[in-house]
């Protein structure tokens, strides 16, 4: 008897913290902005939301709790209340671009709870089928693929092996 996990999980909201030089956390639980100037001493912490072109920059009070879902900035203190140019706030943008990339593939520090995943059969009902085996599970994924017209690398099929079938277009007269 094989094990099949089910492909369905949700990605729950995150606070999610930049760090100037490119770092970013995530949390997925409550966090007080004051134990993040606890772990970032010559920082302090701004809300994405507050921030525009040409206006001063302000800090998050340190009772404030960081809010599912929002985007954070931890910047070094010279630069508190002080006017945005719109230079700085592209290059902000950029570095928290990038931290969201990087973090897509899983390559950021998270401080998240684990998630459970319990093994399951699409469809299934409590005290109902066993799951598949795993190698016929993996077949029918193999088969799924071959119907999309990729291979199991995710490349397109038959990419190179284009032939022409037409020739000429009739004119309609």
């Amino acid at each position: 008897m094989g094990n099949c996990v089910c492909g369905q999980t949700t990605k729950e909201p995150t606070a999610k913290l930049v760090v100037h030089d490119g770092r970013m956390e995530e949390f997925s639980y409550p966090v007080k902005v004051s134990y993040l100037l606890q772990l970032y001493p010559t920082c302090f912490i701004c809300d994405s939301d507050e921030m525009a072109f040409d206006h001063v920059v302000t800090a998050v009070h340190h009772d404030h709790q960081l809010k599912l879902g929002q985007l954070y900035f931890a910047l070094p203190l010279d630069r508190l209340k002080r006017h945005l140019p719109p230079q700085e706030m592209a290059a902000l943008a950029v570095i928290a671009s990038s931290a969201l990339a990087r973090c897509a593939g899983d390559k950021c520090r998270s401080r998240r709870q684990q998630s459970l995943l319990f093994p399951c059969e699409e469809n299934a009902t409590p005290g109902g089928k066993e799951a598949p085996d795993s190698r016929a599970a993996a077949d029918a994924a193999d088969n799924r693929v071959a119907r999309k017209g990729m291979n199991k690398n995710g490349g397109v099929r038959g990419r190179g092996k284009f032939t022409r079938t037409l020739s000429s277009i009739p004119e309609q007269g």
